[in-house]
């Protein structure tokens, strides 16, 4: 129910849908490479940012939807956060510990602020 309504309120986002799987389709028609056709996909889900529409939608879907999304994105925050590691691990070799550490600090102070800029801001209300 609510998909057709996000469905019927964002005509945009499927009219851009069904632009991009017609053109993958007539790439592939045309025995465009199939890297080529990719990398072109990618680019313009990310110009149009269809995939956040796109999950968007999937998680309208009731009771499955939210499971499904949440599959769909913890694991790249896995690989980013793994190559955070690795990239820490690299600095760390060539000898950039020092520089290391107080970007890590810089990060953590970040992300606490913009925890506490959450928090307040739901506890105390703008209007």
């Amino acid at each position: 129910m609510k998909l057709i309504q996000y469905a019927k309120s964002h005509p945009k986002t499927i009219i851009t849908l069904l632009g991009i799987i017609c053109s993958i389709y007539l790439m592939l028609i045309f025995k465009l490479d199939a890297r080529a056709v990719t990398i072109i996909a990618i680019v313009l889900g990310y110009i149009t940012n269809i995939f956040v529409s796109l999950t968007t939608m999937l998680g309208l879907i009731p009771i499955i939807g939210p499971l499904l999304v949440k599959l769909l994105t913890i694991p790249i925050f896995w690989i980013i956060n793994g190559m955070g590691y690795f990239t820490s691990f690299y600095a760390m070799k060539k000898g950039y510990g020092r520089d290391l550490l107080s970007h890590r600090l810089i990060t953590t102070a970040l992300l606490i602020g913009i925890a506490l800029g959450y928090i307040l801001g739901h506890l105390v209300p703008v209007r």
